[in-house]
């Protein structure tokens, strides 16, 4: 047991300052930034071309008295839910052939016209596209205002309390699918590390020499915690930075963040407890099948149905949030596969303690078992890295 121990941080310590003192790791941390600018640049983009394409605009056939009341209406409602939530008024001084101008405003590229009102506020008239509830909705709601004048706003006293139940709810609900969604993705990303670098190291026979060094069983375990190592390195680097830049781009900085139930410290520390967790079942699962396999190909084909089964799994996690109680957040809690990701949403929305500190231990079990399972079955099959038979030469071989 010693000599396994000893082996495994030797192959730990090996892998783990080869990985994070290399150049490459650099480029390891900054690769989340390249996803995030260009996620920001062409959502940024899309948001403002959405916004100008579904603004819609109102051609207004009126007069000017007309028109200044509509205005004065339509500013009471954009103050109310958002200039870009209410439609665009454009106002037209009425021509002889009302007709002719209608289907002349409709024909306009620039601006745009979804519609055309005419006959003032006494006939209302309205011609275009207007099947969608909310142009005709707020049209009736602008000319009604319109209609009985610019009223004084009524003064309205307004107690603010630090959160209520539902703002609270809302904002916890949030936290947990964005923790489960980030948990999720790391998992897939670095987990496919762990089979790269095996296959690196069983072409070069690089493997073959350790093996002589070591039992097998501490090069699985200590590559496995090595790769664990360097990608909870990195995550603290990430979770630093990302605080610090919303701490300087965000007005009141994290303190303005949906809190978690646990808190942000305690939530942090189960957040990397359960990645943890979650990349050690799954990269032992990784780390096994990158020990089947001898090409890069066959890694990519052994692990297609694996990168499958953790989708289902991830959807299956997701039916905890909002209802952390239910029979079917119960169940994917009680599952291995499923569990850090059910409780680092139950963290966020729950404040016990206890269910995590049962659910760190399940999961403790399983990752002994799978560790077992793994490293006996990575004992039989890293030294065969030269071609393999067809099964039908298998019985005469």
């Amino acid at each position: 047991m010693i000599r396994l121990l000893r082996g495994a941080f030797v192959i730990a310590r090996r892998d783990f300052t080869a990985t994070v003192l290399s150049k490459a790791f650099i480029f390891f941390l900054l690769t989340p930034l390249f996803p995030l600018l260009l996620g920001g640049l062409f959502g940024g983009i899309g948001a403002r071309v959405a916004s100008q394409a579904e603004k819609p605009v109102i051609a207004v056939i009126s007069s000017p008295a007309d028109f200044a009341r509509l205005s004065s209406a339509r500013e009471q409602l954009a103050g109310a839910i958002g200039n870009d939530a209410v439609i665009h008024l454009v106002s037209y001084a009425p021509e002889p052939d009302s007709a002719a101008q209608e289907r002349r405003l409709l024909a306009t590229r620039v601006p745009a016209v979804r519609a055309v009102l005419s006959g003032g506020l006494d006939h209302p008239h309205v011609t275009g596209a207007v099947e969608d509830q909310n142009v005709s909705g707020q049209l009736r709601l602008l000319i009604a205002n319109a209609r009985s004048g610019a009223a004084p706003q009524p003064t309205l006293s307004i107690t603010q309390v630090e959160a209520s139940s539902g703002a609270l709810a809302q904002g916890r609900a949030a936290t947990a699918q964005i923790a489960q969604m980030l948990l999720f993705f790391l998992i897939i990303l670095l987990s496919g590390m762990l089979m790269s670098q095996l296959i690196e190291e069983k072409s070069n026979k690089i493997i073959e020499v350790i093996a002589a060094a070591v039992p097998i069983d501490a090069l699985f375990i200590g590559k496995l915690f090595a790769m664990l190592g360097a990608c909870v390195f990195g995550i603290v680097v990430w979770i630093s930075a990302g605080a610090l830049l919303i701490q300087f781009m965000k007005h009141g900085g994290v303190a303005t963040l949906p809190t978690p139930a646990l808190g942000w410290p305690g939530f942090l520390v189960l957040a990397i407890l359960y990645f943890g967790m979650n990349y050690l079942l799954l990269g032992a699962v990784f780390l096994t099948i990158g020990a089947q396999a001898s090409t890069v190909r066959e890694v990519q084909t052994l692990s297609m149905p694996v990168t499958f089964l953790q989708v289902l799994i991830f959807g299956f996690a997701a039916t905890a949030i909002g209802s952390p109680n239910s029979a079917e957040a119960l169940g994917a809690a009680i599952f291995p596969l499923s569990s850090p990701m059910v409780m680092l949403a139950r963290a966020a929305e729950q404040p016990e303690w206890w269910p995590h500190v049962a659910a760190l231990i399940w999961q403790a079990l399983w990752v002994a078992l799978i560790l077992r399972l793994g490293a006996a079955m990575f004992r039989k099959t890293v030294l065969k890295s030269g071609p393999r038979l067809p099964w039908w030469r298998l019985g005469r071989a």
